[in-house]
C-alpha cells in the first residue's frame, strides 16, 4: 500500500528505511506535511533477517519491520510513496523534488536518507568530494559536511543514516534519522519565533500524576520562561511563543485512562501486523 504524492509538502524524505522513517515520524508528529519516497536499491531490503533491533528479542523479518515502519509514518500523518527521487534542486527558500514517475514536488525541507548513491543531490557541489576506487575517481557525498544532527551547508537539506557517515546497523541508522528529524523540527520552531531556550523539541508522554507541585501551576511556567529574557530583549510576539510553549508542555501529560487506552490500541496494532500470514 502506498499513498498519493502531493504537489507541495513541508518535508520530503528520500528513502523509507530506518533512518528515513525515523526522521519522517518526528517531522509528521509536529504536524509538518511529510512524504517519504521509497523505491530503488535498499540496504534494509538486502538484509536476510533483523536480529539486533531493540524491542524484538527474537528478531523480526524485514518485511514485517518495513511494514511497521511505513505504517508508523502513516499513523502520525505522513505519506509513503512508491517512487524514486531522481533530482533535487534548490528553488528560492525551498526545493523542487523530481521523481522517476514524473512527479514534481515543492518542499520546504528535504531529508536524504538513502545509502546507495546520492546522484539526486548532484546539484549541490559543495556537499560532494572526490574519492578514488580501483584507480578511478568519482564524486560522493562528503559525510564531513553533515553535522551531528544531520544539517548540511544547504539550508533546509538534511542527511540521515549511512549516507551521512553513521554505521550500517539499522538501530544506529534509526537513531541518526531521529536526530535529523528533531533538528529539522527545531529549525522550524526557530523560524516560527521560538528562541533557543524554548526551541528544543521534546516529543514524549508523561503520566499526569507526575505533574505536581509548582510545575502544575501555569504561573510558575510563565515565570520560568520569562526569566530567560529581560523585558527589553523580548520579541514582539513573546507572549504568543511563551503560551504555545507552555501549552505544549502541559499537553505531554496524560491520565491513566488515556494511557490505558493508548496501550490497548498499541498492542492491537502490533498484533495485527504479527498475525498477518507470511508470504
Amino acid at each position: 500500500m502506498t499513498d498519493d504524492a502531493p504537489e507541495r509538502a513541508d518535508v520530503v524524505v528520500v528513502g523509507g528505511g530506518p533512518a528515513g522513517c525515523a526522521a519522517a515520524v518526528f517531522a509528521a508528529r509536529y504536524d509538518l506535511d511529510t512524504v517519504v519516497f521509497d523505491r530503488g536499491r535498499s540496504s534494509i531490503a538486502r538484509c536476510g533477517f533483523l536480529h539486533n533491533y531493540l524491542g524484538f528479542p527474537a528478531g523480526i523479518d524485514i518485511e514485517t519491520f518495513t511494514d511497521l515502519a511505513h505504517d508508523h509514518v502513516r499513523e502520525v500523518g505522513g505519506r509513503v510513496v512508491d517512487d524514486l527521487v531522481e533530482h533535487v534542486e534548490k528553488d528560492g527558500d525551498g526545493f523542487v523534488v523530481e521523481t522517476q514517475d514524473g512527479r514534481s514536488v515543492e518542499a520546504s525541507r528535504v531529508v536524504a536518507a538513502t545509502k546507495f548513491g546520492a546522484d539526486y543531490l548532484d546539484g549541490f557541489a559543495e556537499c560532494f568530494h572526490t574519492v578514488e576506487y580501483g584507480g578511478e575517481t568519482q564524486a560522493e557525498l562528503d559525510p564531513d559536511v553533515v553535522d551531528a544532527e544531520g544539517r548540511t551547508p544547504i539550508t533546509g537539506l538534511y542527511v540521515a543514516g549511512p549516507l551521512g557517515g553513521c554505521t550500517d546497523q539499522a538501530l544506529v541508522a534509526a537513531g541518526d534519522g531521529a536526530a535529523a528529524g528533531v533538528a529539522l523540527v527545531e529549525d522550524v520552531r526557530r523560524e516560527r519565533g521560538y528562541w533557543d531556550a524554548v526551541a528544543g523539541y521534546y516529543d514524549w508522554v508523561r503520566r499526569e500524576a507526575e505533574l505536581s507541585g509548582e510545575w502544575a501551576e501555569r504561573d510558575h511556567w510563565e515565570s520560568y520562561v520569562e526569566e530567560h529574557m529581560t523585558p527589553e530583549e523580548r520579541p514582539a510576539d513573546f507572549e504568543r511563543v511563551r503560551d504555545a510553549y507552555i501549552d505544549e508542555r502541559f499537553a505531554q501529560y496524560v491520565s491513566e485512562a488515556e494511557r490505558d487506552r493508548r496501550r490497548e490500541r498499541a498492542h492491537e496494532t502490533l498484533a495485527a501486523h504479527l498475525d498477518e500470514p507470511s508470504e
